[in-house]
């Protein structure tokens, strides 16, 4: 039976899936999203880089009733969120806090993604998971690296979007960035795009430690970081 709308399924250890978790994070950005062009099928209006996110570690996009959760690194090991109706309950008070403008409905969207982080953390064991974890960190099953939090961002914001929740924003395309002339490691990110303005923010849990906000930015600073 699932664990408070937690079911777990088996870790992923075919050639792709045992080669993923060898590379660190942030040296696998080509990988990031697949080169794969492989037919999906979803209810949910997805982009082709947007079916991408998820046809490339073969796994379905997230509907209004659920969502795949990555970790374990390249989502090696995921698990099954059902949203129940206290989930979305939850989720469209903490939405409703940003009804009122662009910045708030994007403070409202960091609120989401601590929900999201609290909500699955204690069920898989990300609730150790350090920030900019890869490789290095020793420990796949308890954490995530960007490819993961890409997936999860961008799958909790498109629930968002199928529930009618956001009212500033659309769900962008997700972004990589990686110049190694400018000595930028690579890293990828969930994003989304400014009703109004047009401006594209990037909702990014990675460089955030278990529970705390995850980074929202402008794209254009988010593409100059080290």
């Amino acid at each position: 039976m699932a664990a408070h709308g937690i079911r777990h399924t088996r870790p992923v250890l075919n050639g792709q899936g045992e080669r993923v978790v060898r590379i660190v994070c942030r040296l696998a950005a080509v990988a990031a999203f697949g080169l794969l062009s492989v037919p999906f099928a979803s209810a949910m209006d997805l982009t082709p880089e947007q079916g991408q996110l998820f046809t490339s570690v073969s796994i379905n996009p997230p509907n209004a009733h659920q969502m795949t959760v990555c970790y374990g690194f390249g989502c090696r090991r995921r698990a099954m969120l059902d949203f129940s109706a206290a989930d979305r309950r939850t989720l469209t008070h903490i939405m409703a806090s940003g009804r009122a403008s662009a910045a708030a409905e994007r403070m409202a969207i960091q609120k989401a993604v601590v929900w999201f982080d609290r909500r699955v953390g204690p069920m898989i064991g990300t609730d150790k998971r350090v920030a900019n974890a890869d490789i290095r960190a020793g420990s796949d099953a308890t954490n995530f690296d960007c490819f993961d939090t890409t997936r999860n961002a961008a799958s909790l914001l498109l629930v968002l979007r199928e529930w009618g929740l956001l009212k500033h924003h659309t769900v962008d395309n997700p972004r990589y960035r990686g110049n190694p002339f400018k000595l930028q490691l690579p890293h990828n990110t969930a994003v989304i795009r400014d009703n109004t303005t047009g401006v594209k923010w990037v909702v990014d849990m990675w460089p955030t430690k278990y529970a705390h906000v995850p980074d929202v930015m402008p794209l254009d600073r988010w593409l100059n970081e080290s």
